[in-house]
């Protein structure tokens, strides 16, 4: 995985990491001064818009995120009578939610989106209510100091004298920034990045007291960074092809609106993918996709990859020539041939004798067997193998001006490359490239 690239970075920062930059200059740089009535408007404001959009798009991951944020912030406010503690039951509200907080990031953000239906819900519910009793129970009138497991010296105390948070919620923190950093690098989902930010948010929100303007600031600000991540959530789902992740059509067709007078476009078809989906089954055909996607995502020249439908994409290499993009194009459809992958394949049924089925159902109900040929089980087997790709590829001429014009030159030059053989890149004018030559000479 390549962590320094653009699409990382991007992911990595924007719009989380951005925004909470700029509440911490509102907040502390003392630049602009907002008062108090502000950012309990704001506060109320961004959380009743995240619920909405969270329930419209279907979110219940970011909703029960953002019942956390304001049900730690409201106990705070409770117990504290709406300031600063350090001692009794606001102190103890303090270090107990500031515990709770990011496990329940940990426990939201690996939890599978399950809509917000009533039977979906009722464990998150029954998490809050038990969540709910736990710091009633610890914050009763007349606690002074916070129960023993809160006040638990796991590392040198020294390091911890400047805050109030108590060092198992510091490890609970270091827990849930990690499994947040790992999932936004493996995903790249706004969601991902948007949790880990808000965690941050909530964070600086405690550490400064969970209460008061700048504490009540940067609660609103962890509410605002999941709002923005619902939003670009939404654009991603619009532009983006959720399987690949690279961008639709629907992105395709705008990139074409904005293209330049000079301009290359290629159409690149996966080799006989219709039989290889029906041998292997739809989950190692979308793994085929995957790989192909990745591949086209790292090609080089200056070309952005699409996928337009099934196992078609097109790359658009704005102010580039034909000749200039076809050795790239060579690159990528070595490197998309030598990419292997395992394929796990199974029998026909038609081969596996009678009453296989029948004893497969009878061995699972009771005592496991071990697999027999001679029972009739089926065997698994691995493969290892690859896929290649066609590709046409065209440019804007006097002839094909028109973006549609050199699209359908691209289309004829993909159709002449898979009745040439397949695996190799045509040009519009009919010249195969220099590579395919040599390749096709050899044979």
């Amino acid at each position: 995985m390549d962590l320094w690239n653009k699409g990382t970075l991007k992911s990595l920062f924007a719009p989380g990491g951005v925004i909470l930059l700029v509440a911490s200059v509102l907040l502390q740089g003392g630049w602009v001064s907002i008062s108090a009535s502000a950012i309990d408007f704001c506060y109320y404001a961004v959380f009743a818009a995240g619920v909405l959009l969270a329930w419209r798009f279907r979110s219940s991951r970011i909703v029960l995120v953002l019942v956390t944020l304001v049900l730690a912030h409201r106990a705070i406010g409770f117990f504290s009578n709406e300031r600063m503690a350090t001692i009794g039951p606001g102190h103890i509200a303090l270090q107990t939610i500031a515990l709770l907080v990011p496990v329940n990031f940990i426990i939201f953000s690996v939890s599978r989106e399950r809509g917000l239906a009533i039977a979906a819900m009722a464990s998150p519910l029954g998490l809050f209510f038990l969540e709910s009793v736990f710091v009633a129970v610890l914050c009763r009138p007349g606690e002074a100091t916070s129960p023993w497991f809160l006040q638990a010296p796991f590392l040198n105390q020294h390091w911890f004298r400047w805050t109030a948070i108590p060092q198992l919620a510091w490890l609970a923190f270091s827990a849930a920034f990690l499994v947040l950093l790992v999932r936004l690098l493996l995903y790249r989902k706004p969601t991902e990045s948007g949790m880990l930010w808000s965690l941050t948010a909530a964070f600086a929100g405690l550490q400064f007291g969970g209460v008061g303007r700048v504490g009540s600031g940067y609660f609103a600000t962890a509410g605002l960074i999941l709002v923005a991540s619902v939003v670009e959530n939404s654009y991603l789902l619009a532009y983006h092809d959720e399987l690949t992740a690279l961008p639709g059509r629907r992105s395709f067709n705008e990139t074409l609106l904005g293209l330049e007078a000079q301009c290359a476009i290629a159409v690149v078809d996966i080799d006989h993918f219709k039989h290889f989906n029906d041998t292997f089954g739809h989950e190692t055909g979308d793994q085929v996709l995957r790989m192909v996607a990745a591949r086209l995502a790292r090609v080089t020249g200056g070309g952005q990859a699409f996928r337009v439908g099934g196992e078609e994409f097109s790359i658009v290499f704005p102010g580039k020539s034909m000749k200039e993009v076809v050795p790239h194009l060579e690159s990528l459809r070595i490197a998309i041939e030598e990419s292997k992958f395992l394929v796990r394949s199974v029998p026909e049924r038609r081969s596996a004798p009678r009453g296989s089925d029948r004893r497969s159902q009878k061995a699972g109900k009771g005592r496991r067997k071990a697999a027999d040929p001679r029972q009739g089980e089926l065997q698994f087997t691995q493969h290892e193998m690859s896929v290649t790709v066609s590709i046409g590829v065209a440019e804007k001429t006097a002839r094909t001006r028109a973006v549609e014009q050199v699209i359908q030159a691209a289309d004829k030059a993909l159709y002449r490359a898979k009745h040439a053989g397949r695996n190799r890149v045509e040009t519009a004018s009919g010249l195969r490239s220099r590579v395919s030559r040599l390749k096709s000479n050899i044979a």
